[in-house]
């Protein structure tokens, strides 16, 4: 039997966001708005800003809780501000035996991307 179990949030910021047309396109939907706004705040913090990045550029896409080393706080606040990006929907997570992998949520770099597109 293994180990490993999957954590995941109860709604991703790609599916919420993936809809969504550029800010510059046409004005959000209140639901598409909201989805956004928890994604920015979010990553409004410096610390959860670097925690996602060492995520989103780690090799395999996937990063260890006992890996997210150097941001400046306490392991039970990197805890914490995982938790909140999680809840935002912009990371996945498993357990695997004590230990929790958090990866960037599948769609969530591009529905950013596709949100802040300028006009050409």
């Amino acid at each position: 039997m293994s180990k490993s179990s999957v954590i995941e949030a109860p709604r991703t910021a790609a599916q919420a966001v993936g809809c969504c047309p550029p800010l510059s396109g046409a004005v959000l939907e209140v639901s598409q708005a909201v989805t956004a706004a928890a994604m920015f705040k979010a990553l409004g913090d410096p610390v959860r800003l670097r925690i996602f990045s060492m995520i989103a550029s780690s090799p395999g896409g996937e990063l260890c809780v006992c890996d997210v080393l150097d941001v400046g706080v306490s392991q039970p606040t990197v805890s914490h501000h995982l938790k909140k990006l999680r809840e935002a929907g912009l990371l996945t997570s498993r357990k695997e035996g004590t230990w929790v992998h958090y990866a960037v949520s599948p769609g969530v770099l591009g529905a950013l991307a596709s949100l802040l597109q300028l006009p050409a």
